[in-house]
């Protein structure tokens, strides 16, 4: 049971899944539709994290990754094939049960994160997925609510950016397996000298889009303003100083989020 958590990316899934239900309850959303929410992108994200590990299985074994079950002989393909498929099952119906409108959209965060784990993952298009999944996210919640409503336009743009920025840094540690077995993404195309600069001038982006889109209200200038001695320390730090200053400066941008709901 172990192996199969850590082959469904237990960490990203749980991220995700905890922000949307943050998302759903600084909504008002009710506990009930809280609750089908989380399930519903619970379920969505645990069949992109098999899907992942199933269709990498070859290219982690190549390179030695005894930290994937399915790499290391810890799990069976057939076991991780039947939870991926249980749980895209049950992403259909949960979904739809949040709302037409937001059930729709969330199949189309699932469907575009699938893209990304068949292909996309290779080419120069790897942060298309992020920014549209990463953008649905808060647009799946706010449709959940009863009447269901859009968010204002500058929360999915800042909930993209996040996503492409969450992608930069998420490969950075990854870029020489990659790069062994084919996989050359927008991150590998950008190179891991100018990569953490590129993921923290993302990131600082949608710092500003969370502060011009609140007109500036108190959380989110004390969030840019972290942001911006995060941004500097991601600059000018040495060894692993900048992959580090980029995750904390992702976490302060979906509390920046958050607070702006």
């Amino acid at each position: 049971m172990t192996a199969l958590v850590r082959a469904a990316h237990a960490g990203p899934a749980g991220a995700v899944t905890l922000l949307a239900v943050l998302l759903a309850v600084a909504e008002r959303l009710e506990p009930g539709r809280v609750l089908l929410v989380g399930a519903a992108v619970l379920a969505g994200q645990l069949s992109i994290g098999w899907s992942n590990d199933l269709i990498d299985a070859a290219r982690d074994r190549a390179v030695g990754r005894t930290d994937k079950p399915l790499a290391s002989g810890a799990l069976r393909p057939r076991t991780v094939r039947i939870a991926c498929a249980l749980a895209l099952a049950a992403t259909l119906p949960l979904s739809l049960a949040c709302g037409l409108a937001s059930g729709l959209a969330h199949l189309v965060l699932v469907a575009s994160a699938w893209t990304y784990n068949l292909g996309l993952k290779a080419t120069a298009w790897s942060w298309l997925p992020y920014a549209v999944s990463f953008g649905l996210l808060p647009v799946v919640v706010s449709l959940a609510g009863a009447p269901p409503e859009a968010p204002p336009a500058w929360v999915p743009i800042a909930a993209a950016l996040l996503g492409v920025g969450a992608h930069l840094v998420n490969v950075l540690p990854d870029l020489a397996d990659d790069a062994a077995t084919g996989v050359h993404g927008l991150p590998h195309r950008i190179g891991p000298s100018r990569l953490p600069a590129a993921a923290t001038a993302v990131l600082v982006a949608g710092s500003v889009v969370v502060a011009v889109g609140t007109r500036f209200t108190l959380a989110s200038v004390v969030a840019l303003g972290c942001v911006a001695l995060l941004a500097a320390v991601a600059l000018v730090g040495r060894g692993r100083t900048p992959f580090l200053a980029a995750v904390a400066i992702a976490l302060v941008d979906a509390v920046a989020l958050l607070a702006a709901q």
